[in-house]
Formats: C-alpha cells, structure tokens, sequence
C-alpha cells in the first residue's frame, strides 16, 4: 500500500493510446475488428477498458496500428503494469468500481459533499453508522470488509508526499447527527483535527449561502501529476452508480462548479470554526 503506482491509472494509459494509435492509422472500429478476426464488442470493450487485452491481442493491434518499436516496448510495460494488482482488488467484493484505484495515484483531490463526510475523513464509528443506515441487510462480516478498505483508502494521506485534498461540506453534512451525539462529535472533531495538515483544505457551504451550482449532489475532481498521460477525472456520485466523466468539457464544467462552492463556501479558518461550534451544541 505504500507505492503509489496504480495498475488502474496504467490500464487507462493503456485504452487512450491504443485509441490515439487507431485514430492516427484513421481506422475504424469494425476495420480493426475485421482485420484482426474479432468481433467489433470486443475493441470496444478494450478501448473503453471493460475488457482487458491479452499480450497476444496487443501484437496484432501493434502490428496493424504500424507502432514504432519505442511505442511497443512502452505499451507492452503498461499492458505488464495494467494486469497487477492493487490493494483494492482484495476487497473488490466491497469496492465494485475503479474509484479507489483512480484515487491512488491522483496528486490533487476536490470533492463536494452534499449528505456525509467523505470516506478518506471519516472515523470508524461514523462509518459504520454510514454503512449500516444504507446495508441493512448486511452481514456483521461484510460491514467489517467494507470498514477494512476504508481505512486502508486513508494510508495514501500519510504518505511522504500526500495528495492535496480540497473538501467542501455542505452543512447538512455535518449537522446530520450520523451516529448519536457522541459519535459525530467524534466526527466532527476528526475533520477539525485534517484541518491542521498542510495538504488539507476544509470548507463548509453554510445553509446561508442558499442554492448553489451543485444543488445536484456530490462530484469529486482527480488530477494527477503528469497531466498529458492522465488527464483530470470526474466522479459524479449518487445512491445507486457513480458515473466516471473524462471529457475536456465535462471536466472544465465541475471544475468551474467547484469554483463556485469554493467562494461561496467560508473560507477555512471560519470552517473551522463553524465545525467546533457545532461540536459543542451537540448533546448526548
């Protein structure tokens, strides 16, 4: 868990330059499918990343797309890369999608929260309170799992160079008494407490502030550090999926959203603020 290197962030490299080389060739997906003998699915699984490629398959794409040997040996290594595993496969029966994954190597990460405090902040108590309120039917087992993995998501801001984390609140989100009193005290003091850290920023969106730009719900920003080999994602969270968006324009969007949330929000040293004044109204 220390190394920071995702095979996630390499299987992406790996769709987007199997994607530029065809569009390079100027070849379509069902010339690619016919040339190679495979039904066209299975280029589009490749590209989009529901599939992987077998190093068998990435010759004959390398071979038809005409790559340079430079471009060879380089996807070859990402394709190596791409089929490791990361931490999270083990709890992958907790973990359905590849936010974790994403989220390992990012060296920025912004999130809006709209009804809980994110999962990188959260104590275990809180969490559990969290879980058992959504997974009512979940088993003592799967609930520990599911607190397992997060609390092995929040090793990546203890590390030596730390990803900035950037967190805007909605006040509903701390005054839901998630817990009991004397949990969310807990809670609420634990995100008190990242506020000292360097690499975190906490802002709360007061009720005052009225309607906002994400009156919609949640979304988080990853940026990573070599930004023309990993471009900036958007996760965009709700109850039942959450939505990965790469697009230029989908992600200038959330990124002009946050803007907004970040002045209408206090800043941080009145968050912090505001936090230990909720802290203290809360009683057992």
């Amino acid at each position: 868990m220390a190394s920071t290197a995702s095979p996630t962030i390499r299987a992406r490299r790996l769709r987007r330059e199997l994607r530029r080389l065809r569009a390079q060739r100027g070849l379509t997906v069902d010339e690619v499918a016919r040339s190679v003998g495979w039904h066209r699915a299975k280029v589009i699984r490749i590209e989009q990343g529901h599939s992987g490629v077998a190093s068998d398959g990435l010759r004959k794409l390398l071979d038809l797309y005409e790559a340079s040997p430079e471009e060879r040996d380089a996807l070859a290594s990402l394709a190596r890369q791409a089929r490791q595993k990361g931490w999270w496969s083990a709890y992958g029966d907790v973990l359905p999608d590849d936010y974790v994954g994403f989220e390992a190597e990012a060296t920025a990460i912004s999130t809006f929260q709209s009804l809980y405090v994110p999962g990188l902040l959260q104590t275990e108590e809180y969490a559990r309170a969290i879980i058992h309120a959504g997974r009512t039917a979940a088993s003592k087992e799967e609930v520990d799992r599911v607190i397992a993995a997060r609390q092995a998501r929040k090793v990546l801001l203890a590390r030596d160079v730390p990803p900035k984390l950037w967190i805007i609140l909605d006040e509903a989100a701390i005054r839901r008494v998630v817990g009991g009193a004397k949990v969310m005290r807990a809670q609420l003091a634990r995100i008190v407490e990242a506020c000292q850290l360097p690499t975190v920023e906490v802002q709360v969106l007061p009720f005052a502030a009225g309607a906002h730009a994400s009156m919609g719900g949640a979304f988080t920003i990853l940026d990573y550090a070599e930004a023309a080999l990993d471009p900036t994602i958007v996760y965009v969270d709700n109850d039942t999926n959450t939505l990965l968006l790469e697009e230029d324009q989908q992600v200038s969007r959330y990124r002009l959203v946050f803007d907004h949330l970040r002045a209408k929000a206090l800043d941080p040293d009145q968050s912090a603020d505001f936090l230990v004044r909720i802290c203290a109204e809360l009683q057992d």
